[in-house]
């Protein structure tokens, strides 16, 4: 009975130590922006894992295959407690009156989103933690390997579904920039295999020093840490400093106009003709000050393409003669899209994207033959959205432009792959009204990312903030205020240059994928 009671308290412990390390991995990221956290969090994790799966498979428990459930639980607390914190903006959806959902109906689908989106990043964990279980009896250094291959193969896997927005990379932006360039070179999992590979090196330090007498953290596996998080810095910093040409035939001049229009009233008569006053207004002043086109929000004009002309925005763009960028809904059969439409200087529509990213359950029901009778749609309109297609491009009277809708710029290759099709800048435009001020920081902080993987300069547009202007080294230009109507015009520079990740895509993940396999059989026969 004292031996099980002691059991208890110490598994307690771990459960315990686990959660608040996901918990220390949730505030690398905005409100709070501890950055440097990320760097050590997941290391007590890594520890847990290898010492708890040696523990469970030593003896008869050898023979079986899987480990006791109690022992998943310590990677997926892990995920929650960084996922739950991470992504607690989303409870700011609630209440939903704006869309005609009762508050408590509201509540409910507001805690199941919280809950769906932090238990599916604590599987990402805990399949994380099964496979390194597995891995307790081999050589630390392949452990490294083969953890860190592991975390960048998982962080692909769920990026290429429609559920995706806390990378390990993102926990380093805005705030250090200069690690971030690591992202030219493979993307974004550049970044992750550098946290996740200090992190390991970091673990192994200390169950090195735990299996020797006398213990001694600093060791070897510290000393390689130390020397890998410097120089990936140096290699970032190289990246960093590298001058960005500013050609004056380059040159474009782009205006922004922050709506600031409230969801609750977005799709209402009030909301419509506060959007055409505000934006058409915003134009104006825009093109007096010499731009040479205009970027809105993302929906900044709630109605169908085919109703432009009949609005005085469009009047005012065949007068004044400069380009807009529209966010509104387009029309695909008997469903539409959530679109950026390019309204040239006569006021004809001459290109447009659809935005392919949707996000679940707020814009599309996934499976929705089985649980669309269990959850009301949360669409504004009752005509149903689809997703865009996956290889769109969008000319401009500018060249060709990097699009990315709201949630897509969590997905590093949307852009990548418009970069590598001739993008040479980024237009940004979202609509978060709807959240905290932490959630469209943190979006923010997903475009900085963008810039710099491609090498572009970024122009973000939002209804409610942060609008920004970004280079393509991550330094944020300008910024707007939060819940606030603004324009904003500034000089941003055309690019035709690739990055290895635009040419090559994310490389790094298959090669550490293919030499974990490799060291993994080789460490089996010797």
């Amino acid at each position: 009975m004292k031996y099980q009671i002691k059991k208890l308290f110490s598994d307690f412990r771990l459960y315990t130590l686990s959660l608040l390390c996901g918990v220390l991995m949730g505030l690398t990221v905005a409100p709070v922006g501890a950055w440097f956290l990320a760097w050590i969090a997941l290391a007590p994790l890594w520890v847990i894992v290898v010492q708890k799966s040696k523990h469970h498979l030593e003896g008869k428990q050898q023979k079986s295959f899987f480990l006791p459930l109690t022992f998943y639980l310590l990677p997926l607390l892990w995920g929650v407690g960084y996922h739950s914190v991470a992504l607690f903006w989303i409870t700011g959806i609630h209440p939903m009156d704006w869309l005609g959902v009762p508050w408590w109906p509201s509540l409910a689908i507001t805690v199941f989103c919280w809950g769906f989106i932090s238990l599916w990043g604590g599987l990402f964990v805990t399949i994380w933690g099964a496979v390194m279980a597995r891995l307790n009896q081999s050589k630390p250094w392949l452990r490294v390997l083969i953890g860190t291959a592991l975390w960048c193969g998982l962080e692909s896997l769920w990026s290429s579904g429609s559920l995706w927005w806390s990378s390990l990379a993102y926990t380093q932006s805005p705030h250090n920039l200069v690690i971030l360039h690591l992202g030219q070179l493979s993307g974004p999992n550049t970044v992750t295999a550098a946290i996740a590979s200090i992190n390991g090196l970091i673990a192994e330090a200390y169950l090195s020093s735990a299996n020797s007498a006398p213990r001694r953290f600093v060791n070897k596996y510290l000393t390689s840490a130390t020397a890998l998080f410097i120089t990936l810095h140096l290699i970032g910093f190289y990246l960093y400093s590298q001058p960005i040409a500013q050609p004056p035939e380059a040159a474009l001049k782009i205006g922004i106009i922050q709506g600031n229009i409230p969801n609750k009233i977005k799709v209402k008569p009030e909301g419509y003709r506060r959007a055409i006053t505000g934006y058409t207004n915003g134009y104006v002043t825009l093109a007096a000050q010499g731009v040479n086109a205009v970027l809105t929000p993302e929906g900044a004009l709630p109605i169908f393409e085919r109703n432009f002309k009949d609005t005085p925005l469009i009047s005012a763009v065949q007068k004044k003669g400069v380009v807009i960028w529209v966010g509104a809904f387009g029309e695909k059969g008997r469903s539409y899209t959530n679109s950026l439409f390019t309204v040239n200087s006569q006021g004809e529509v001459t290109s447009r994207y659809d935005k392919s990213k949707l996000v679940p359950l707020g814009e599309f029901i996934p499976f929705e033959e089985i649980l669309g009778k269990l959850i009301s749609r949360l669409s504004p309109l009752n005509e149903h959205q689809v997703h865009g297609a996956a290889n769109q491009i969008f000319d401009t009277p500018f060249g060709r432009a990097i699009v990315g809708i709201c949630y897509e710029s969590a997905f590093p290759e949307i852009f990548r792959r418009q970069a590598a099709a001739g993008g040479q800048f980024i237009l940004s435009s979202s609509n978060d009204a709807h959240y905290s001020a932490a959630m469209p920081f943190q979006h923010h902080a997903q475009d900085i990312m963008r810039a710099i993987e491609t090498d572009r300069w970024s122009a973000r547009a939002t209804n409610t903030g942060y609008s920004a202007f970004v280079n393509p080294h991550g330094r944020t230009l300008w910024i707007s205020g939060y819940n606030t109507y603004e324009t904003h015009a500034e000089t941003i520079y055309r690019r035709q240059t690739q990055t290895l990740y635009v040419r090559w895509g994310d490389w790094l993940t298959p090669l550490l994928l293919g030499l974990g396999v490799v060291g993994w059989f080789v460490g089996k026969k010797f």
